[in-house]
């Protein structure tokens, strides 16, 4: 069922012509109610919507649960509330199942490139062979960014996190390109979109590029968005560099199999932010801030740092095993197992195809390839990581990949902020369609003191 498409253009901007569709959000209203659930509170009984999807997932609609009752639900964490009606990404954890716009992760990574699923994600179908053009031309006249923004680069420590540079050039870019900040405006919110997608790319190199004292590298638009990331992270002035076509393979797999998860961490922060209207690129740098933690997209670069520790002890690898079984050990196998999922993680069979097929390329030697691959032996043979359904996931993989790319264990939530930016962009223009958008504003329990009497100073003890 399709909702809407956003309103006509209010006023244009001075910007490249935009694409023929519009960023949409489907399926509104797809949720159907499947009778009531019903709820007893001191005697009283109360009767709440019972929903269902369109894959038979299944919901208890309180949202007028406290106007009813005066009585909320607490849910540290969210785990068991749904926040929102989507119809961007279907994931089922238990039968490791993982759909963009109701296409399997597994052939969307095989029949597309990354920029044909951001479209995919974005405006809500496959694009024809004139979008996809017209959608890759767009994204080739926004590639570079403001000139005076370079400048930032250099107020940077050397030693900054470059999720931190990320972080705070794409909040800056709403002070540079102020011509397309009403989100009321679908032509405005459209071209923050391709500039969003086209810079990211070069403000993430740019912040590699600082990080190693080397001159910034200019996009070039003759080259694929992989291609072009490459270029800007390795080449140098003074040499032709030679792109690798599996590494940019690699590189695109990646960023399709990152590109939304549901309603995430990063992915409810940029939603959260967004609902106060906040501008995309407000709100974006908002889901990089979330992304940047250990237990989300920094998960790669943990994992990474867990096999460099091991070879560093002696690449005892039976030792951090036995350490894992250990409830009290303190020690924890990164890049094992996952949230949601509940089986073998879908987007980790697609990489670890793509990670076998570089490391058996590459022809330097390094011990962290080793220890990982016995890692992998281990958890997919042992009862004890077996029963625990603790699967090497994406995080695992990708981190191996990353570093036989050569790319810096700190870029590592970069590339996965690049993947993600076209599901956080998807995510922030169906909440703007949903009919029933509001700030978001969660409830709490309150633990702390009660009504107290004010000592002055002078009587405090």
């Amino acid at each position: 069922m399709n909702a809407p498409s956003l309103p006509s253009v209010a006023r244009p901007v001075a910007a490249a012509p935009a694409v023929a569709a519009t960023p949409v959000a489907t399926g509104f209203g797809g949720t159907l109610s499947e009778g009531v659930a019903k709820l007893d509170i001191n005697g009283k009984s109360y009767e709440l919507p019972l929903l269902v999807g369109t894959e038979n997932e299944r919901a208890v609609d309180i949202s007028k649960l406290r106007a009813m009752t005066g009585v909320v639900t607490l849910d540290e964490g969210y785990v068991n509330t749904g926040s929102t009606t989507s119809a961007i990404t279907f994931l089922d954890g238990e039968k490791g199942i993982l759909r963009y716009r109701g296409y399997p992760i597994e052939v969307l990574a095989e029949k597309c490139d990354f920029v044909e699923v951001s479209y995919l994600l974005i405006y809500g179908k496959l694009p024809t062979s004139d979008e996809l053009n017209s959608f890759g031309k767009m994204l080739s006249h926004h590639t570079m960014i403001h000139e005076d923004m370079r400048s930032f680069y250099g107020g940077f420590p050397r030693d900054a996190h470059p999720m931190a540079t990320l972080g705070s050039v794409v909040g800056a870019l709403s002070t540079f390109y102020q011509d397309s900040l009403d989100v009321r405006d679908p032509r405005q919110v459209e071209v923050s979109v391709h500039r969003l997608l086209a810079k990211l790319p070069t403000i993430a190199a740019y912040s590699h590029k600082k990080s190693i004292g080397q001159p910034l590298i200019y996009p070039r638009n003759d080259l694929s968005y992989c291609e072009n990331f490459l270029q800007m992270m390795f080449a140098v002035p003074c040499e032709e560099y030679h792109i690798d076509p599996d590494f940019a393979d690699a590189l695109d797999m990646l960023l399709i199999v990152h590109a939304d998860h549901e309603q995430n961490c990063s992915t409810s922060t940029v939603r959260m932010v967004g609902s106060s209207d906040a501008n995309l690129f407000a709100s974006i740098s908002a889901g990089i801030c979330a992304l940047w933690g250990p237990l989300h997209g920094g998960a790669n670069q943990a994992s990474v740092e867990m096999l460099e520790k091991i070879v560093a002890d002696g690449g005892n690898v039976k030792k951090y095993v036995d350490l894992a079984k250990k409830k009290d050990s303190g020690f924890r196998l990164m890049g094992f197992g996952h949230r949601v999922y509940k089986n073998y993680d879908p987007r980790a069979r697609l990489i670890k195809a793509t990670c076998d097929k570089l490391l058996a390329k590459i022809a330097r030697h390094d011990p962290i390839f080793d220890i990982a691959q016995q890692l992998e032996e281990v958890a997919l043979a042992d009862e004890y990581f077996i029963e625990r359904k603790l699967y090497p996931n994406v995080d695992f993989y990708s981190g191996v990949i990353y570093r036989a790319m050569g790319i810096p264990v700190q870029m590592f939530p970069v590339l996965f902020a690049m993947g993600r930016l076209p599901g956080w962009i998807a995510h922030w223009i169906e909440m703007h369609h949903s009919p029933s958008q509001k700030i978001c504003r969660p409830r709490q329990i309150y633990t702390g003191e009660r009504l107290r009497d004010f000592e002055p100073i002078s009587k405090r003890v």
